[in-house]
This record gives C-alpha cells, structure tokens and sequence, in this order.
C-alpha cells in the first residue's frame, strides 16, 4: 500500500461534509490531519473540497447529506463496536433504495481514486524534498547509494565490472485479471494526476492557477459521470493495447534515465575505472501470448500482437528522430563531421537518389540533418511493411490460410525498400552520427537525446517487449499424443510411463525426419492450434527479430517430459535445428514453471534429469548454457497456504541453484508474483534481498500485473523510483558483502524450525481449505466469489474447467474474495497454528527459549523477516469485525459458526504470537505510516462493504434462477452497483488481490 492520507479536507461543514475532517469531539482524527505533510494535507484538501462540489452538483445536497451519515456511524462503530450495532447499520444501508445505494458507492470510490492521487503526488515531493536537503548525498534505494555502500564496503571495480556483464532487471506485464477499472477511468486519473502535479508548481500566475483548477473540475465530472466497470469483456488485443499504454506514456521516456543514474554512479564512485554499460533492463509481455487457460488467445492473436509491438517503437522512434534533428543543427562550416559519417552519407546517397538531392538542397551544410533524413525515410519505409504485414496476414486469414503463413516476406522486402531489416543497422546509423560528435567536440551533444535514443534502440530493439508464449502442459501432452498416433509412431503417447516418454522424446529430437507434416488439416483444432503456435513465432522471429518471442513458459510443469515435449514441438517448427554433430541449435528459451507444492519440492530433481540430456544442454548452449526457471507464488499459496508457500519456495530456490551451479548451468529465476501478500506481494526490496544465497546471480526477472502496473509504471516519476530501488536491490543482493553475509545459508536449526512451523501450518491450512466439507459454502456465500466472475476484467475465465472446486479456481480471484471480505486469509492463514506448534512441542526446551529464538530469527533471518513483516501486512490490512459482517450471510448457521470461529481464533493466535516475535504492542508498529493509512482508510471502505454485503443478501434471496421477468432489471441493477462496490473497495483498500 502507498504513503497516503486518507484524513479528510478540512474545509468547513458547510463547503464539504463529505470530505471534511470530524469535529472537535475527535482529537485522534484531529491529530491525525494535523501530522500530514503540508502538499498531502494541501492536495486532499483542494481535491476534497473540489469532490464535494462535483457530489453536490450531481446527485444534491441529500446524497451528501447520506454520505456524511453513513461516514459517521462507521466511524462510531469502530470506536464503539458490537455485532448489534453493526446489524443496525447493514439494516440502514440493505434498506437504501438502488439509486441512493449506487450514488453512496460511487461517491466513496471517487473519494478513493482522489486521495490515492494525491498520496502519490505527496510520494513524489517528498522524494523530491529528501534529495534536495541531502544532496549531495544519494537518496535512499537509489542506484547511487548503492554504489555508494559497495565501494564503501571495498567492492572492487573488476567485481562490478564482471557483474555488469550478467545484471538482469526484467519486469514482465501479464493480462492477469487484477486490473478492475476501465482504460478510460484510469486515463481520467492520470490527467487528474497530471493537473494536481501542475497546481503544485510555485510559479504559477493566478490566472493560470484558476483555469488549471478549472481543468480539473472537468476531469472530475467527468470520471464521476464515466462508466466504472467494463460492460463487456475485453479481448486479448484490447489487453495489448493496454499494456502497450505504459511503454507509450512513460516506459519508452523513463528508461534512459535509468541508465543514466548507473552510469552517472559508476563514474562517481569509482572514477578510476572503465565500465561497459550493459544492456541490463529489458521488458517481457504476456499479453496476447498467454493461452493458458484463455481459449481467446490464439496464433493469430500472438501474431498482430508482435506486429503492434514493432509498429508502436517504430512510431516512438520517428518521433525522436524528428525531435533530435531540430537538435542537431551542427554545421560543416563551423565544425567538421568524421569520415565515418561521410561514407554513411554517400551509400544513403547511392540507395536513395531521389531524397539525396531534396537533402542537400534543404541542409547543406547540415551533414547529420542530411543523415537523419536518410533514416527517417529508412524507418518510415519499415513502418510501412510493417503495417502491410498485418494488413496481408488478416486478409489471409479471412480466407482460412495460417497466421504463420500470412504476411510480408520480409527479407526480400526488406532488401528491395531499403527499411531497416534489424534494430542493429539502425543503431549503426546512431552511433554513427554518436562517434561523429564525440571526434569533433560534440560530447555533449552526444550524450543529450542521441544517448537517449541509443538507449531505448538497445533496450527496446523492434520488439519493444519480448512476447512470451505460455500454455498448459497438459495441452502439449495431448497435441504429441494425437501427432504420434495419425503419424503411426506411438499408439497411446499419454498412457506411457515417465521415463518410456522421456526416452520416446529424445529419440524424437535426435531424429533429422520431420515428424509433423507441413499441412493440418488431418488433426484437430486444438492439436492444430497448438502447432500453429511455435510456426508463428518463428515467423515472428523473422519478422521482427529473434528477442520478440523466445520464451516459452509451461505452466504446470511437473514431469522432465512436459519440456522436452515444447522442445519437440518447437523443433518441428524450426526454432530449434539439428546440427552436423547431432546436436541443437535453439532459437527458444523453454521455460518450466513449478507452481504447486508438489513440483516445487521435486522441481531439483526434474531440472536436474534435463541437464543430464545431452540433447537438451545442447539446446541451452545456444543461450550459453542459461536455463530460466519460473516459480509460481500464487497457486502454491493456493495450495500450500501462506507459510509453507514461502518456505517451499525458498528451498526450491536455494537447492535449484545449487544443483544448477554443480551442473554447470547458469540458472535464472523467473519470480511469478503478484501484488497481493498472498500472491507474492508487499515491498520489492525487501523480497530481494531475502532470496537464497546463489539463487539471484544478479539477475531478476519478475511478472507485474494488473493493478501493480499502473500504480508502478503509468507516472513515468514513480516507475524511475519503482525500478531504482529494484535495482538498488539487486546490486546490494548480488555484491554487498554485509547483505550476503545476512543472506547465507540458514543455519540448520533455523531450518528445521521452519520445517516444523510449515507443517503445522500446511496441516491447518489443508484442513481448512481443502478437507472440511463445509469450507467451500463458506468461501463462496461469505465473499463474492461468484459475482467476481460478472466483472469483465480481463479475457481470461476466472476458473479452471468447470470451476466447482478450489483446485479449479484460479489463484487471482481466490485471492481477490478474500481481500473483498476483508479476511485476507491467503496472506497470514496458518501462520499463528504453526508458530504455536514449534513453541508448545515437547521437548527440553522451554516456551521463552523458544520464542527468544523466533525473535533472533526475525532479527537476523531476512527470509524469516521478511514472512512475518508480509503477515502483518495482511493481519493490518484484514479486518475480523467486517469479515463477521461477510460471514453473516452465510445461511446455515452452524457452517457459518463453524468457519469463521476457525479463521477468527487462527487470526487472534497469528495476531497474538507476531507482536510476541516483533516485540511490539500493535500489528504494523513498526510501519507507522502504512499504520495510519490502514487506520484512516477503514472507515471509508466500510460503507461500501455494508452496501455491498446488503445487496449481496438481496441479489441471492430475490434473484436466482426463478426470478420472475419483471423483477429482471431490479436484479441486473443490484448486480451492476455490486459490480461497483467490488471497484470501490478496490480503489480503497489499494488491492484487489
């Protein structure tokens, strides 16, 4: 959660009860305002002020009025709670008539998308502010301060230089369905945003101020009178689009900056020493090439998508270029240009005739004028075929022909238009122009927009973001079961033993034959489908580079066979090709993902048969034997629960890499997290450095999802800060010795302590989740499971098959009903029982000896530190009276006593033995302000929980199946305001799981 305010404006009753601060009779509250930082309390004040304006406006003085009471009596009800009172409220707020009830929602909602706009403008001054009372000291977490501790502590220039060399920063945008709002509520926010960041500037003249001001009542009345959810679900390419949003307008313009810090700090710290600069940030997408689960994903949808993401850097491109020929106006009669550039010039001349003469007419003297020209008309001619690929691949496919044999043959296009064929000629051409400058006093104009542009070629090449394929392994096992029986090879692939299977595929792969035929048409569609998929990406590799699609994850993988199968596969493709020796050359980086408890305990073992493949080392030599490995946070908490996920997936780390290192391999980790604690979430420092010793080797490769991506990367400020302290992070992790000493080896009686506590842990959470025949009523009465699956968040089903069990259901909105319910039980469940095992065992140690352990494991443990700081998170987060009001309705009473009196004594137990092992008196002391924020948000989000809880009550009891037609459109609008209500608690809670 951010470093926010939610204490209300302090303009007078009469301008703004909604967003007014209590009066007098509450001093805490009081306080509360008056310990804010001056811009917050000015933000929320103007906004505030501003929001009651729009409420008054649109729905009268009496929605205000409603609002200020329900506010009110939240209020109260925290500070004096009984379960009669809160019965007394859910009543009043189930008894709301549907325009009044939806008008409270929204006005609520508002209020939160407001105050989360002005806590980040609050962050970003307030980090402005630190850095300019230190300079000129590196502010925290930055990259400077990290070379500042290193060299500090003696790292040595050669140390960081060979690190360089392997540093990684991959952050990997999914289409996972966590982002609820619509694009056009989150572009309203960002140009409020965007106004509240203007209104702070000093210099303002009145005028200005007023009509700014003006601006952002427009915008307001705007997001007040948008729709909020999406009528419809959204397809794939509308996900593309989305995603693609953030590298238009912040990503591409943020990224040299980044680079720049490095390089500025290498040559402070260590201003003896030559570094090469790496090429160590670099950006993956799953948008429109994860099929997993999503039938809406097919290979055509992967093919536009690689298409859109040359298209759309092509178009970044040539507008740079134009901004950095209004720059480069160097003239030849006042400074020379190198021969280099000359000759570049002369074999521009010789290609392109007709724009030689029109270049020397326009600037004659203006040698790199002259050279952008010949580039511009380079790159707009590749825009072109590009957009003419498209164009001819849909049209094909309109006539049923494959996506992988639609499009432009592109290297004899290529080669006959004169665009650029590879990122690689166009970066020539820059650093062409670059070496000009520098020979000729140019330096500083080579390190302006041209060392900009260098940057995003080298980072973004014409790819933009690497597409990275996903699909079930089952689905590959099943096309190679039907390939193999039409083609007369094995009559029941599916029904062979493991290693009958792996031995099948290794001849498979040794033999030079092909084993699919060119044509179809004589398999299924989804064989088919699954075939076409690896065929267009490598013809997507032709097209647009071989970075554009390399990376093929196999979600559950938990058999060495379910690579080698996607490695067959992609053979039969051409993406990988036997040699002369006998051996692989790849084009495709296959990557496992282990996701559920069981394969992450065997996931050694399995990596370790493939390596001990011939065949299979010989296709990782391609990328200098580098294996990547994805680790799955979010199913196995889902399976395992919160405890024994942390822990298995510490061990399968550390032991993955160690067995990688003894193999010979160079491992890289692909962390599959997501925002909420119980899907891998809470601060990104803190997860880095409290990885396994070997297990980060300076690379981190990580997925952002859903409403993590804009809260990280939409402010182009926040995603620099954001991806500073990651890589702050990363080299602390990776070199600092102090940090590594931390993170060596747990001792072996801190192991098996954890041992025991996770298997206490995963007992209780398995006989809760997964044994009691009662938990599943409770699941999906007490939280709105069943109603999540109504909001059009993403094209993706919610489930697995036919999602009518736990297993079925998929991790995200399991973890999204509980932080709706405010249980959060996926983030803390199971922790209280297990800690309560190791220190009630019977043995010779006493309770107090033990505790005195767990509190130095906190201290000196990062892993164990960082799994109780995450647990308090979500223990401060969750909120038991207000998960009792969710539990309420559940119908048989005895499962709903039987459930909740389980989950109510497992949090008092968790909640009791933390602040034991924390040594503190309050959950989140430690973090005061997430603290204060938790405490200022809760009475705000209350309000839409008993509307939400009241209309839940109402849309089961009226609305089910045997609902009569005129009753139809009073239950669609129940479903439409609880569909809101789910946004608002959203945007209030700063999560949806």
């Amino acid at each position: 959660m951010a470093d926010l305010n939610l204490a209300l404006s302090e303009s007078s009753p009469s301008e703004n009860p909604v967003l007014r601060a209590t009066n007098g009779s509450s001093p805490t509250r009081q306080r509360d305002i008056e310990s804010l930082a001056d811009p917050l309390r000015a933000s929320v004040s103007k906004l505030g002020h501003i929001l009651g304006e729009i409420l008054e406006e649109q729905g009268g003085p009496s929605l205000l009025a409603k609002v200020e009471e329900i506010r009110l009596k939240s209020i109260e009800l925290r500070g004096n709670f009984s379960p009669e009172r809160q019965r007394a409220l859910l009543d009043e707020t189930s008894n709301l008539d549907p325009d009044t009830a939806w008008l409270l929602v929204r006005a609520f909602t508002m209020y939160f998308h407001l105050v989360n706009i002005a806590e980040e403008h609050s962050r970003l001054h307030t980090l402005a502010e630190r850095e300019r009372h230190h300079w000129p000291a590196p502010r925290t977490e930055s990259i400077a301060a990290a070379l500042q501790s290193l060299q500090s502590e003696g790292v040595s220039a050669a140390a960081i230089n060979r690190f360089l060399s392997r540093m990684l920063v991959e952050p990997v945008f999914t289409a996972h369905p966590t982002e609820s709002r619509r694009r056009t509520t989150l572009q309203h926010l960002r140009a409020i945003a965007d106004l509240v960041e203007e209104l702070d500037n000093s210099n303002l003249t009145p005028s200005h101020a007023l009509k700014l001001e003006a601006d952002l009542r427009q915008e307001v009345t705007a997001l007040w009178q948008s729709d909020e959810i999406r009528a419809t679900q959204p397809t794939p390419l509308r996900e593309v689009s989305s995603t693609l949003y953030y590298f238009e307008h912040s990503l591409f313009q943020m990224t040299p900056r980044l680079y720049h810090d490095l390089e500025a700090a290498l040559r402070h710290y260590y201003p003896q020493a030559e570094f090469t600069l790496p090429v160590f940030l670099r950006f993956g997408s799953w948008t429109g090439a994860d099929r997993d689960g999503n039938p809406h994903v097919t290979a055509a949808i992967t093919a536009q998508t690689a298409r859109w993401h040359k298209e759309t850097i092509l178009l970044s491109y040539e507008k740079s270029l134009e901004n950095l020929a209004r720059h480069l106006s160097n003239s030849t009669r006042r400074v020379p240009v190198s021969p280099a550039l000359y000759d570049a010039l002369a074999t521009d001349r010789r290609l392109m005739p007709h724009l030689a003469i029109k270049a020397e007419l326009r600037n004659i003297f203006e040698a790199y004028r002259q050279k952008i020209g010949f580039m511009l008309e380079r790159l707009h001619r590749t825009i072109e075929l590009t957009r003419a690929a498209n164009t001819m691949a849909q049209q094909a496919i309109k006539l049923g022909l494959p996506p992988s044999t639609a499009g432009t043959n592109w290297a004899v296009a290529a080669n006959r238009e004169y665009a650029y064929h590879s990122p690689q000629e166009f970066l020539l051409d820059l650093l062409t122009i670059e070496e000009s400058l520098r020979e000729n006093q140019g330096q500083r104009i080579a390190d302006g927009f041209l060392s900009d542009l260098i940057i995003q070629v080298q980072v973004f090449g014409f790819h933009l973001a690497g597409l990275e394929v996903r699909q079930h392994s089952q689905k590959h096992s099943a096309a190679l079961t039907e390939v193999l029986r039409l083609t007369g090879n094995v009559a029941d692939y599916e029904g062979l033993y493991e290693e009958q299977k792996f031995k099948l595929l290794e001849s498979e792969l040794a033999n030079p034959r092909p084993l699919i035929p060119v044509s179809l048409e004589a398999f299924s569609k989804d064989t088919a489908e699954i075939i076409e998929v690896f065929r267009v990406m490598k013809r997507m590799q032709d097209e647009v580079g071989q970075d554009v699609c390399e990376n093929y994850v196999i979600s559950f993988t938990n058999q060495p066979s379910d690579v080698l199968e996607v490695l067959l596969l992609a053979k039969e493709a051409g993406l990988a090709t036997l040699n002369s020796g006998g051996l692989l050359d790849c084009n495709i980086h296959v990557v496992p993902l282990f996701e559920s408890i069981d394969d992450l305990q065997r996931a050694p073992t399995m990596m370790q048969k493939l390596f001990r493949s011939p065949l299979y080392r010989s296709a990782l030599a391609s990328y200098h034997h580098l294996q990547e490995v994805m680790i799955g946070y979010s199913d196995s908490n889902k399976d395992g629960g919160f405890v024994t996920s942390n822990w298995e997936l510490y061990k399968a780390q550390h032991e993955l890499a160690e067995m990688s290192r003894h193999e010979g391999i160079d491992l890289r980790l692909f962390h599959g997290r997501g925002g909420a604690i119980g899907r891998g979430g809470g601060p990104a420092n803190r997860a880095i450095l409290a990885q396994p010793p070997g297990s980060l080797n300076g690379k981190l490769k990580i997925t952002e999802q859903g409403e993590i991506v804009f809260a990280r990367y939409a402010n182009p400020a926040i995603a620099h800060r954001h991806l500073e302290q990651v890589t702050n992070a990363v080299l602390r992790a990776s070199l600092s010795p102090s940090v590594r000493a931390a993170r060596q080896g747990q001792e072996d009686e801190q192991a098996a302590i954890m041992e025991q506590i996770s298997g206490a842990a995963f007992a209780a959470y398995h006989g809760l989740v997964y044994q009691n025949p009662h938990f599943l009523t409770y699941f999906r009465e007490a939280t709105p499971i069943n109603e999540l699956g109504r909001l059009n968040m993403a094209s993706r089903p919610v489930s697995r098959g036919v999602g009518t069990s736990i297993g079925d259901l998929r991790a995200i909105p399991w973890g999204f009903s509980w932080m709706q319910s405010r249980h959060y039980l996926p983030g803390w469940y199971g922790l209280g029982v297990g800690l309560a095992a190791y220190l009630t065992s019977a043995d010779a140690e006493t309770y107090q000896a033990k505790l005195a352990k767990l509190q130095e494991m906190y201290h000196n443990w990062p892993f164990f530190q960082t799994m109780i700081a995450n647990a308090q998170r979500s223990l401060g987060s969750a909120d038991i009276n207000i998960a009792r009001l969710y539990a309420s309705l559940v119908r048989d009473e005895r499962i709903r006593d039987e459930i909740f009196g389980s989950i109510q004594a497992e949090y008092e137990r968790t909640v009791e033995l933390v602040l034991a092992i924390t040594e503190q008196q309050t959950i989140l002391e430690d973090v005061p302000v997430l603290a204060r924020s938790t405490r200022l948000r809760n009475p705000y989000v209350d309000p839409i929980s008993f509307v939400q809880v009241g209309l839940l009550q109402r849309l089961r009891q009226e609305c089910g199946p045997a609902a009569i037609d005129e009753d139809r459109e009073r239950c669609d609008q129940t479903l439409d305001i609880i569909l809101h209500s789910i946004n608002g608690i959203a945007a209030g809670v700063q999560t949806t799981g």
